[in-house]
């Protein structure tokens, strides 16, 4: 499998270590690959209108630069 290294912002890396203390996932691999498989699943039924359905902005963004809103 392909490896990948991204930078996420602090918020976002909090949540992902809350869901792994909960017991949703084991380790951070775990929760990073289903949060992604999940979001990519969403945007592909929605035929790549996601954000426009939500009713987030255009470019995928609410207001802040390194806020993503899946």
């Amino acid at each position: 499998m392909p490896k990948v290294e991204i930078t996420i912002p602090e918020h976002l890396e909090m949540q992902i270590s809350q869901m792994i203390d909960q017991g949703d996932f084991l380790n951070r691999e775990e929760a990073i690959e289903e949060l992604l498989s999940t979001g990519m699943k969403a945007y592909k039924t929605s035929g790549g209108a996601l954000a426009d359905e939500a009713g987030v902005e255009e470019d995928g963004m609410m207001g802040h630069e390194d806020e993503y809103v899946f």
